[in-house]
């Protein structure tokens, strides 16, 4: 009977131990869960939705474009049938120097471009409209009603295989685009943003050596977050050692690694003035 009770409490002893082990592990495996009703602004649940943001001053594009003038930039990208390029820049030279020349038309040319490397058989166009949506609403209410202008338009179709344009505001950093004698070739760097803010306006400090800054535009309206900074060099090898050379610069590889993540997509157009283009 003594070996009997003997053997009953080792299994009892046996038991408790494991229990005790069972519910320590529960422990240290299943902590207990913090409530979803917890109070506070630190909450776990509440913090993957609520992120304080900053007031804003003003709009963002106010923020960057500059104050001291009130152009409106559009650009114009036309894909063009490869038979037609040669008429398709004749008929845009013609076009382009009578509204140069009447001063009813509150619009310029800022600079014509075939692209060279990239997309092929593709011309480009950068208006200037001194006095903003105003003075754009008003050249669009005068062309419509130029019969000479519609004709135009309609032999311009014929020619094309497809059209996009944006309108663009000038970054507040970036020089002004003045016509260039030449002969240089142009580069648009084109970038498709996450943010427009970052680094970008410390960037263009770099890069006014060999005055290969030509202008900085961002997009209202058309592709959004959308930026478009123009250059100017004799060549390509020009090119080469002009970008290299930034890179001895104290301060631009961080600059270029802090602006990096914040771009989507970029895109390199190599492009040729056109014989009426202000930028030669």
């Amino acid at each position: 009977k003594m070996a009997t009770t003997s053997a009953v409490w080792r299994e009892v002893r046996v038991l408790r131990h494991c229990v005790n082990l069972q519910q320590t592990r529960r422990q240290v495996v299943f902590p207990k869960p913090r409530r979803f009703s917890e109070s506070g602004e630190k909450g776990w649940f509440r913090s993957l939705f609520v992120h304080k943001v900053d007031a804003r001053k003003d709009a963002h594009s106010n923020l960057l474009s500059k104050t001291e003038t009130s152009s409106l930039f559009k650009m114009q990208f036309h894909n063009v049938k490869p038979e037609c390029l040669d008429a398709y820049n004749k008929l845009e030279v013609e076009v382009q120097n009578k509204l140069h020349r009447d001063q009813d038309y509150p619009c310029e040319v800022v600079g014509s471009w075939n692209t060279w490397y990239g997309e092929q058989d593709q011309a480009v166009h950068l208006w200037r409209y001194r006095g903003g949506y105003p003075a754009l609403t008003e050249c669009l209410d005068k062309l419509n009603n130029n019969k000479e202008y519609k004709e135009f338009r309609q032999e311009r179709a014929k020619m094309l295989i497809s059209r996009q344009n944006q309108l663009l505001l000038e970054f507040s950093f970036w020089n002004e685009p003045l016509p260039r004698p030449g002969p240089s070739i142009y580069e648009m760097r084109s970038y498709r943003l996450k943010v427009t803010r970052g680094n970008m306006a410390r960037a263009i400090k770099y890069r006014q050596e060999n005055n290969e800054a030509v202008g900085g535009f961002f997009s209202q309206i058309g592709d959004l977050y959308v930026v478009h900074h123009l250059w100017a060099y004799k060549d390509l090898q020009s090119r080469e050692e002009t970008r290299n050379s930034a890179w001895l610069k104290e301060g631009w590889d961080s600059t270029v690694y802090y602006t990096v993540p914040l771009i989507r997509s970029m895109e390199s157009r190599i492009m040729i003035p056109t014989q009426s283009s202000p930028l030669q």
